[in-house]
């Protein structure tokens, strides 16, 4: 098997001998203007946090704006050519980024991305691109509401809505299909009306076709209507939802026990010395803090193991695992992170913790 003897590289401070990159240039490319700044901001600081915990190694950072454009992506590409970077993390959109690859693949720079896109990595073989994701892919949300809720609902009668929206009917079909191929039946399959005040109607349909636990592709302000609406019926239904559960509250406040498949929050994969180390320095980690840490952690250990194995940076990212602030980071065949991150969660009035 590919990965049975991958060698995990240690490159957090507090995780053995500092990952040592000698003359290591990493390009650090993310929306540092307009609308993105703010999660932009987020990777860089992350990077640059990561950059102080390798002591000892020569690494220099080049920033970029990549607009989260394509006319920025392009730019940004040709700058860090320039800059003649050895590796690239970031590119937080996709539009950025598919007009920086092209420039970058054809210098041989591999690049880290955060972006969930599919067509990144499933054109690889096509493309050339030497891309890397740091993140689930786009479709990895569908695959996990599927797997983990055929599982658990296997013996429950339950049901399938959705708003209409390509996100929700994406999941609802998904599930549906899922279970049919694994020999079960929703009670219930439908497509309800989003925004409304009330969902009572949906409510009463669901109770006569007997659900006991729901799936709504949907928003989280419909999804707390609903729950409002059941509860109100003295009607006892589990009522389980998607990542969009992870906004916040509309007119209706979330009750507890609502379900949702999702992924944890990054800061409980974090060591508890890397959040006081950006603590000490006023960073919150949020956002794209710890994924910009990791990155820059990954191609600090990359950089370390292409120099003592003699191969190339993508040859590399493509062969080990790496120690990060986000936990273990390995990639496979194609570029994708080869990890299950999604879980089930249920709210418990603040915050979604996971279901037993």
């Amino acid at each position: 098997m590919r990965f049975a003897a991958i060698l995990i590289l240690f490159a957090s401070l507090w995780a053995g001998l500092p990952a040592r990159a000698d003359g290591l240039a990493v390009g650090i490319a993310a929306p540092l203007s307009e609308d993105f700044e703010r999660l932009g901001r987020q990777w860089v600081a992350g990077a640059e946090a990561a950059a102080e915990t390798l002591p000892g190694s020569d690494i220099s950072l080049y920033i970029v704006d990549d607009a989260c454009s394509e006319e920025g992506g392009e730019r940004a590409g040709r700058s860090l050519v320039e800059a003649d970077v050895s590796i690239v993390i970031g590119f937080l959109c996709t539009p950025a980024v598919e007009a920086a690859m092209p420039i970058l693949a054809q210098a041989g720079i591999p690049v880290i991305t955060p972006v969930r896109t599919n067509s990144l990595t499933d054109q690889r073989a096509r493309t050339g691109w030497p891309i890397y994701r740091l993140a689930p892919r786009a479709d990895a949300e569908q695959d996990a509401v599927a797997q983990i809720l055929t599982a658990r609902w296997r013996e429950k009668l339950f049901a399938i809505v959705d708003d209409g929206t390509i996100y929700g009917r994406e999941l609802a079909e998904h599930l549906r299909a899922e279970a049919e191929l694994a020999g079960l039946e929703p009670v219930f399959f439908d497509t309800f009306r989003p925004q409304m005040d009330n969902q009572i109607g949906l409510v009463g349909r669901l109770r006569r076709a007997g659900a006991t636990h729901v799936f709504v592709g949907g928003d989280r302000a419909d999804i707390a209507i609903m729950a409002r609406d059941a509860a109100s019926l003295g009607y006892d239904l589990t009522i389980a939802g998607g990542e969009a559960l992870r906004a916040e509250d509309g007119n209706v406040k979330l009750p507890e026990g609502v379900l949702m498949v999702g992924l944890p929050e990054w800061r409980e994969f974090a060591p508890e010395r890397t959040l006081e180390f950006l603590a000490d320095r006023n960073i919150e980690a949020e956002g794209y803090v710890l994924p910009g840490f990791a990155a820059l952690q990954v191609a600090a250990g990359a950089a370390k193991r292409a120099a003592e194995t003699e191969v190339s940076l993508a040859d590399a990212l493509d062969s080990y695992a790496f120690d990060t602030a986000i936990g273990i980071v390995r990639f496979d065949r194609k570029g994708d992170l080869a990890r299950p991150l999604y879980d089930l969660f249920r709210y418990d009035g603040e915050e979604f913790v996971k279901a037993e």
